[in-house]
């Protein structure tokens, strides 16, 4: 199945890359994720909870980011099983500044196996739709966050100091 689209993202170029490489961030938007946690460089095991149609599972998998070019690219690269089957996928991010935004790009190629495939190509294409808008839509929320944080303190009292 391909997987193809674009999001804009309320942040200038640098700060959508740090954001679409914190784990703790991808591990709040990506919906059904238990767990994200490092095991490398680039590298982590992740859980989430998937539901396609009545079929529901958890599957556990690995997620790898290669062939980086900061702050423009990066492969995304993802496999998982669980008892209702596996899937398996890959695909390239591509980030473009637009004025004080940036547009990401996405295109990959996910291969589903197993019970969670007979639903059918046409419920996994709606279900693929629906967890990319919700992903995009809480990075979205989460990048408005990152825009209204304070800034960090510098340690040093303000104000009048006498």
């Amino acid at each position: 199945m391909k997987v193809q689209g674009d999001f804009l993202l309320p942040l200038d170029q640098q700060a959508a890359w740090n954001l679409l490489l914190d784990a703790g961030v991808l591990a709040r938007a990506m919906p059904g994720c238990e767990s994200l946690l490092p095991t490398g460089p680039d590298q982590y095991d992740m859980r989430m909870k998937i539901a396609v149609s009545s079929i529901r599972g958890l599957f556990g998998g690995q997620v790898r980011i290669e062939d980086k070019n900061p702050p423009a690219s990066y492969r995304l690269v993802l496999q998982g099983e669980g008892k209702l089957g596996h899937l398996r996928g890959a695909g390239l991010l591509a980030l473009s500044g637009e004025a004080e935004s940036t547009r990401v790009r996405y295109d990959g190629e996910v291969q589903i196996g197993g019970l969670i495939a007979s639903v059918g190509e046409r419920m996994l294409d709606l279900t693929a739709k629906m967890m990319i808008r919700r992903f995009f839509g809480a990075l979205e929320k989460e990048a408005r966050a990152w825009t209204q944080a304070p800034a960090p303190s510098s340690g040093l009292p303000t104000g009048n100091v006498t």
